[in-house]
């Protein structure tokens, strides 16, 4: 079951988003991993910055096994912080969260930010339409649309699913 995310779930959020980082450690540049991969005051910026959590629950237990962030910036939406928890990845939780995120835009494009080495995130992406921007158009997208660092910059892709392919 798909539900929005509260303050409420803060903590929830960040131990799932922490437990599917890890499989990152080691394919990300050095530069750019920690301990924890998003500390619990990133994760606050990122909700006051207007990023809205959407989680997957399963249908007994209520517990949090898969999150994605929804965030309308100027004339897109950026879909932020896909995760699930390691040992319920491959069920489709994914899918379901993106499609369910997707069908909210009123956007007529639709943004991801990944690493460039995250080759998993990026056919994970593909697979539902997504389409990698140049690395000109890539460095464009990151500073108009997302706060990050340069080295973030350097070191990621951005996908876009254009409304037109629908």
């Amino acid at each position: 079951m798909i539900r929005i995310l509260t303050s409420s779930d803060i903590k929830t959020i960040f131990s799932v988003i922490n437990d599917a980082a890890q499989a990152y450690k080691g394919m990300i540049p050095a530069d750019r991993w920690k301990e924890p991969y998003m500390p619990i005051n990133e994760l606050k910026e990122e909700i006051e910055a207007g990023v809205k959590f959407f989680g997957w629950e399963e249908e007994e237990g209520d517990k949090l096994i898969g999150v994605m962030g929804f965030q309308p910036v100027k004339d897109t939406t950026l879909i932020r912080h896909a995760y699930v928890l390691t040992k319920y990845q491959k069920r489709g939780i994914g899918r379901k969260l993106l499609s369910y995120l997707m069908s909210l835009a009123k956007t007529p494009e639709i943004l991801v930010g990944t690493w460039e080495d995250a080759t998993w995130a990026i056919q994970f992406y593909e697979k539902y339409g997504f389409k990698l921007v140049t690395p000109k158009e890539k460095d464009r997208l990151l500073r108009k649309y997302w706060n990050i660092p340069e080295r973030q910059i350097e070191t990621s892709v951005v996908l876009k699913y254009e409304r037109s392919s629908l």
